[in-house]
């Protein structure tokens, strides 16, 4: 008998080949929501092997009485949202997928072996929020299509562009590093700010100018980009106060996590023009905060606002690479452990 393999929402196809090679393979076949945990728990009792994405569950409840669980592929722990006590004490084993280290020659991910493909893509994702903020894309879009006529050369739709304009990077990190080659190459200034200054040469390789004061960074620029990673720390990390500073004209753009920002601040900012707009990625209902990520009404309403559904990573080549990961070790378990 094969193993029977329930994987968590679609994916791309290489990881799903390659899956059903070595067993019986059932897809979550919705993408407008997660898997709820009353689903996973009936696929643990019909499935020998689980294919979790990073925000997927794992509950106590899925290594209950009928489950016939023996491996769940995954990213790795979260506390968050996996209970570890429940896994550690399961005997089910966690496959989590095995993450190329970087060539010595390449620390930063530029190479195309697959390393660094996430942080690529998802820099990309930021230039591009930012680019529709800047030419107001996502306007003229919405203009188009509802009107079908349109007065040639309209101010309308006037952006500021980015030629001469100032980005500001609020953290440095893998994303920031991708989308800073691509921001000096569009005539940009960009400053940025960390806990930790960069080196006069890597600032150099980088294109970039540190700013100390992170209120100074957010006052200069015009495009703010939120590139830090959440800890309980620096939770509501932007509000309010944060917004004020900002120039009316500037745009807010937020590729790292909603909990970074106090929400209700940033609508009202929104609203009532303390800033220009807002090119948002992330959100605060999202896992573990609700189960069912959903993206809040009022951004919805708004036309200043560009929106996409946390998905920075939603290249071929980095979707397949790391779901690819999680296939290959599931694979490998079954390989060393089922028994026909």
């Amino acid at each position: 008998m094969r193993p029977r393999i329930f994987v968590t929402q679609p994916i791309p196809q290489p990881a799903l080949e390659l899956l059903r090679e070595h067993g019986h393979v059932e897809v979550f076949p919705w993408t407008n929501r997660d898997v709820s945990l009353d689903e996973l728990e009936s696929a643990s009792v019909r499935s020998h092997y689980l294919f979790c994405m990073h925000e997927t569950p794992i509950r106590a409840s899925l290594f209950g009485p009928g489950s016939q669980l023996v491996g769940i592929g995954y990213s790795g722990p979260d506390p968050e949202l996996h209970d570890l006590e429940a896994i550690a004490s399961s005997g089910v084993r966690m496959l989590t997928a095995v993450r190329p280290s970087p060539p010595d020659d390449d620390p930063d991910g530029f190479s195309w072996d697959g390393y660094g493909l996430n942080p690529r893509a998802t820099g990309q994702l930021m230039v591009a929020l930012l680019l529709n903020c800047a030419y107001r894309v996502n306007e003229s879009d919405m203009f188009c299509r509802a009107n079908g006529f349109f007065q040639e050369m309209t101010m309308q739709f006037m952006g500021h562009g980015t030629t001469g304009k100032t980005v500001g990077l609020y953290g440095f990190g893998k994303v920031a590093k991708q989308a800073a080659r691509l921001l000096s190459a569009m005539d940009m200034e960009v400053l940025y700010t960390k806990r930790t200054r960069l080196t006069p040469a890597d600032e150099a390789k980088w294109g970039v100018q540190w700013v100390a004061d992170a209120d100074d960074l957010i006052t200069r620029s015009d495009y703010v980009c939120l590139l830090v990673n959440y800890t309980a720390d620096n939770a509501e990390l932007f509000g309010e106060r944060e917004f004020k500073l900002m120039k009316p004209t500037a745009y807010f753009i937020n590729v790292a996590r909603g909990r970074l920002v106090d929400e209700q601040a940033l609508i009202a900012a929104l609203r009532d023009g303390t800033i220009a707009g807002a090119g948002l990625e992330a959100f605060r209902t999202e896992p573990p905060v609700v189960h069912d990520a959903y993206v809040p009404a009022e951004f919805r309403k708004m036309d200043n606002v560009v929106l996409t559904p946390h998905n920075g990573g939603a290249t071929y080549a980095s979707r397949g690479a790391q779901t690819l990961r999680t296939a290959e070790a599931i694979v490998a378990d079954i390989k060393a452990n089922w028994k026909n």
